[in-house]
């Protein structure tokens, strides 16, 4: 008969498995040369990795060869120096490590009286960047999944708070909500539109990609009260263009409308001091949101939502139930009450460990290397003939064209590229013309990968 407690039981079998795991992590951890790899499809797959699920199960050894000979070379390597597609992750060295900690400590992050030690180490990160953003004392938030749960969560808040205050003034809801966004908008904002049943009104922004107040003002002024929240981009993801948040937020705060931030890609660039200019107006929002998985070098999965008001959040995102009393009627700090979740692992202590580490004069400096490459290697495409830019860029992304080329000369680049090992970018779109676009996180990826990339394009 098969002993329950084996799988848990310390053992020289459960060592050797721990052991065996952890080299392997310390060995990925500490790769000098990171490969790119590639996906395979399905059916290579199924023969090179067949019946790993069986009933007396295959071992350990070689569950963990499978891993790390057959199914990790089918994935991209996001920290890899030429993965410059869509928006890359380049966790420090100390996050990654850390993660093993967060999962091998068995801790759960949803309250504080099960995690009050890992949910205090959490806020005082999210206390750090209210602080950064210009929010006032009293902010705060939680870590959830990424940015398009962030950005559910807190128009769930938004909305929560328009039927509030529309109660409290015996008026009734309007039959249809509305958020306010820019057309160039992150697509999360159409997609929590969707779950909550609500309208998505587009506001035109200027031919440089940048909503600013008036566009929200007119939107505004069409849908009168039925406008729960207008959403501003701080850095959109194909271009990483930063809204006029400043003109929205005085349209928004004169008319009492919820503003949301969101900045999963880009509001990272506030804390290098010289962009903070850029990003005028944050100050006034209700709620925010920035992925430390994308540009402050944490891994998979982490978004850091912020609210000026956190009890308002409360309001809206508290469970009960009778087995949830002993949490919800004592008045700790509780992850759990301020998004969509309720179980939560403590996904942003990566992020405090590599910042205490580090320091934050560190992070900066790195945030700040790829917004100075990525105006390098733009000056280098329009020095180029054959390429030409498709917009200035303002953050770290660099959007540009090949003279000439179809969609399919795109993909067919792109793939060699891939074949090649050389980087992992893939054609995007603007207005309905296919374009390449870079997106420059790593500190790792360099001016001569970038130059190397475009060599390939003569």
């Amino acid at each position: 008969m098969t002993d329950p407690a084996r799988m848990h039981a310390i053992s020289h079998e459960t060592t050797a498995i721990v052991e065996d795991v952890l080299d392997y992590a310390r060995r990925r951890a500490l790769y000098e040369d990171i490969p790119l790899d590639k996906p395979l499809n399905p059916r290579d797959l199924a023969r090179l990795a067949p019946n790993t699920i069986t009933d007396r199960g295959i071992g350990a050894r070689r569950a963990a060869a499978l891993f790390e000979n057959v199914l990790a070379p089918a994935c991209l390597s996001t920290d890899h120096p030429g993965y410059l597609s869509f928006i890359p992750s380049a966790p420090s060295k100390a996050a990654v490590a850390f993660d093993v900690i967060v999962s091998a400590s068995s801790v759960y992050g949803g309250s504080w009286l099960e995690g009050a030690g890992v949910v205090y180490a959490e806020n005082e990160v999210l206390h750090w960047l209210a602080s950064e953003f210009g929010l006032p004392e009293g902010s705060g938030g939680v870590f959830v999944q990424g940015g398009t749960i962030g950005n559910l969560s807190a128009l769930v808040a938004a909305r929560d708070a328009a039927r509030r205050r529309n109660r409290v003034a015996e008026v009734a809801d309007p039959d249809r909500w509305v958020v306010v966004c820019s057309a160039e908008a992150h697509s999360s904002i159409a997609s929590a539109a969707s779950v909550m049943d609500v309208e998505v009104v587009t506001a035109a922004p200027d031919a440089g990609g940048r909503l600013h107040g008036d566009a929200v003002a007119a939107a505004l002024d069409a849908h009168g009260d039925a406008v729960f929240a207008v959403v501003a981009t701080g850095g959109t993801t194909n271009f990483g263009i930063v809204d006029d948040i400043a003109s929205i937020a005085s349209v928004t705060t004169e008319r009492g409308v919820w503003l949301h931030v969101d900045g999963a890609y880009g509001l990272a660039a506030m804390l290098v001091d010289r962009m903070r200019p850029a990003f005028e107006g944050v100050e006034f929002a209700d709620s925010l949101i920035v992925d430390p998985h994308k540009w402050l070098f944490a891994p998979f999965d982490a978004c850091a939502l912020i609210y000026r008001d956190p009890a308002g959040a409360r309001l809206a995102h508290t469970q009960h139930a009778e087995y949830l009393d002993t949490l919800t009627d004592s008045a700790d700090w509780n992850p759990s009450d301020l998004a969509i979740q309720l179980t939560r692992r403590a996904r942003g202590l990566p992020l405090w460990f590599s910042l205490a580490t580090h320091g934050t004069a560190q992070y900066r400096a790195t945030i700040d290397h790829g917004i100075r490459l990525a105006r390098r290697i733009a000056d280098e495409i329009e020095a180029r003939d054959g390429l030409s830019l498709v917009r200035e860029p303002q953050l770290s992304v660099v959007v540009f064209r090949r003279d000439g080329w179809t969609l399919a000369d795109y993909q067919a680049w792109s793939d060699r590229l891939l074949d090649d090992q050389v980087g992992f970018v893939v054609p995007s779109a603007h207005a309905g013309e296919p374009v390449l676009r870079f997106a420059i996180i790593s500190p790792l990826t360099t001016w001569e990968k970038l130059v190397e990339i475009l060599d390939t394009l003569a």
